[in-house]
């Protein structure tokens, strides 16, 4: 004697496969579901994984506190520098100068190239403890001594510049005298400084590789004519999601003059976007699972219908109005935990080959469907979190069952005598 509750036992009998066509509806509410899981599990992940590298990729290059003296620039920075450090909490603190110049390349054959990047000056040997650029290195070294530079690798690729080959920087200063000059009717007009290329990095993310080229610390405050002052300093926390506590106590510690932005505030658009956008997937996708629900309603119904007889029999032979609705309830919950376990396996499947279905599919099209230099990766990233995959089963589990309340409601109040008059 099998120790299964008789609803269970029956509803395991009702859903054996028949040529019928409640058992066809109850297939495709069984695919419904595996395809509603699968998807939800596929995208929220995507979108997790996403959210996690473009987090890693941004407090890689970037610190995470910006601090700044309202109105100018930083003159007393190494005793500010020191106050901070005092902080348990900082891992790093380094001054930096940043801003938008304007460079042409100087090849050795051909044109020359024009581009507008932004340099930032740094010191090379506090950069270890504020972001991952010396060991992003792919071609050359980390050498920004004498008026070396390292280049991103797009940014590179876009200048057809190569280790060794030298860029002239026009920064505000050089143009201003250049403009003065060309006002004046000066026959001469200065040279900009020449640099040589020591490195090339990649840091993961599209956008830093094209943007950025970086220098040493003296030599951006030459092209920014700051003399011994910087634009700000960098700090770097031992725990990047204590920036926000972190800000507000070097705020009261340096005053109201200086500004303290956290990376959380920088990149608050982008962050908060990737948010509304795995929210609105999860809404958008889950309806898959309601659909499927009203499939098992359907089905559901029309085998109460059926069954009208059997029930009838069953309230008869001592089954309470509970059991029987037990019964109804327990083919939902199964469709449920079958769809649930099928989409699980298919959602898990796709994510494991994901980057190779993504280059089949490439390959197939002939373009792109997931450009790096728009999403900023060259795999697509993934990450499975173990509280999205209990919401999305539970969730669809749970609308499965709620499918079934309602035939299962009305075959509980059958009443015995009406189901089998004209039996």
């Amino acid at each position: 004697m099998s120790r299964l509750p008789f609803e269970l036992l029956l509803a395991l009998r009702y859903l054996r496969p028949k040529r019928t066509f409640v058992s066809v509806i109850t297939l495709i509410s069984v695919l419904g579901v595996t395809l509603g899981v699968a998807v939800l599990i596929i995208v929220i992940s995507v979108m997790t994984g996403f959210d996690k590298q473009l987090r890693d990729k941004i407090l890689g290059f970037n610190p995470h506190l910006r601090i700044d003296l309202e109105g100018g620039t930083m003159r007393d920075y190494p005793r500010v520098m020191r106050q901070i450090a005092a902080n348990p909490k900082v891992k790093g603190v380094a001054p930096f100068i940043i801003g938008q110049v304007l460079v042409e390349s100087e090849p050795r054959v051909g044109q020359s190239k024009v581009a507008a990047p932004w340099v930032r000056g740094i010191q090379p040997e506090l950069e270890t403890n504020i972001t991952i650029l010396p060991h992003s290195i792919i071609e050359g070294k980390f050498d920004v001594s004498d008026q070396g530079l390292v280049i991103g690798s797009e940014f590179a690729r876009h200048m057809d510049l190569q280790v060794g080959d030298r860029l002239m920087i026009y920064s505000p200063k050089d143009l201003k005298i250049w403009r003065q000059s060309v006002t004046n009717q000066q026959a001469r007009v200065p040279t900009p400084p020449e640099y040589e290329v020591r490195g090339i990095f990649d840091v993961g993310y599209y956008e830093y590789n094209l943007s950025f080229i970086v220098g040493a610390l003296s030599d951006a405050q030459d092209l920014y004519d700051l003399s011994n002052s910087v634009h700000g300093l960098m700090v770097m926390l031992n725990d990047a999601y204590e920036a926000p506590a972190v800000a507000k106590d070097i705020a009261r510690l340096l005053g109201p003059e200086y500004h303290v932005v956290t990376w959380m505030q920088e990149n608050a658009n982008i962050l908060n976007a990737l948010v509304v956008e795995k929210n609105v997937m999860f809404y958008l996708l889950f309806f898959i699972m309601i659909v499927a629900a009203l499939c098992i309603l359907s089905a559901l119904i029309t085998f109460v219908v059926q069954k009208t007889r059997e029930i009838g029999m069953l309230k008869a032979l001592g089954a309470t109005d509970l059991q029987v609705s037990l019964l109804f309830l327990s083919q939902g919950a199964l469709v449920g935990a079958v769809g649930d376990l099928a989409g699980y396996g298919l959602g898990m499947l796709a994510l494991a080959y994901r980057n190779e279905f993504l280059h089949f599919m490439n390959r197939l099209t002939g373009f792109q469907l997931f450009p790096s230099d728009i999403y900023g990766f060259s795999e697509l990233p993934a990450l499975i979190v173990s509280r999205d995959i209990l919401l999305i089963c539970g969730s669809a589990w749970l609308v499965c069952i709620l499918g079934g309340l309602i035939p299962a409601w009305r075959a509980g109040r059958l009443k015995p005598v009406e189901a089998l008059r004209y039996e």
